[in-house]
């Protein structure tokens, strides 16, 4: 689903720069170019934050089968390298995050089906009517509110509102902060629908989920 998204979120953010009159063909290649470091990054800061389960095993920093990334640190690391890059391209920093933002929330819808397939970021355990059905990372099925989907819903959200909005922002680049800052609030407010990892009773994080 990752895969599915990184994809298909590519081909959104192509549309986006055709709809605004960009070059579609250089906001792709800067945007292949940036998912490594971005994917990079969203490891490293979820291995920061972790860093007193990592620094016993360095070996599994990069460790492909666990799970364990924050869209925030990709953000991060794909914020500065994009300037030198767009600028190299022909492309102004604003107008490209402005198209970008289509390929992220769309990998956000597609990336959270691949959470709640996988168990990760699993919902609290809750009787109330939003609660479905649900397994979580290790496997315990149970009725649990729906948190992958409630995000995954919350960005569908934000690109509808970003396609009424695109063509009425005062300067290029607002469009993305403000989506930023949407996407942000959301995720806040759903943090506290989230199963919280063992040992961390009474705590949050907004850095995700790790597979066992």
């Amino acid at each position: 689903m990752l895969y599915v998204g990184l994809v298909a979120g590519i081909l959104a953010g192509n549309i986006a720069a055709r709809a605004a009159g960009i070059d579609a063909f250089c906001v792709s290649a800067t945007t292949v170019v940036l998912l490594l470091p971005a994917l990079m990054g969203a490891r490293l800061f979820y291995v920061a934050s972790h860093w007193r389960i990592y620094r016993r095993n360095l070996g599994r920093i990069w460790n492909r089968n666990e799970g364990g990334a924050a869209q925030y640190g990709g953000i991060a690391a794909a914020l500065p390298l994009s300037a030198p890059l767009a600028s190299a391209l022909h492309l102004a920093w604003g107008t490209f995050w402005d198209a970008a933002v289509f390929t992220i929330l769309v990998g956000t819808i597609f990336g959270r089906i691949g959470c709640l397939l996988n168990g990760c970021c699993a919902g609290r355990c809750s009787s109330t009517l939003l609660a479905v059905y649900l397994p979580n990372l290790s496997g315990v099925w149970a009725r649990r509110l729906p948190t992958p989907l409630l995000e995954a819903g919350w960005a569908a959200m934000l690109l509808v509102i970003a396609i009424a909005i695109r063509d009425k922002m005062p300067f290029a680049g607002a469009l993305f902060w403000v989506i930023a800052a949407g996407y942000g609030a959301g995720r806040l407010a759903l943090e506290s629908s989230r199963e919280l990892p063992p040992g961390r009773a009474g705590s949050r994080s907004i850095m995700g989920s790790q597979r066992a």
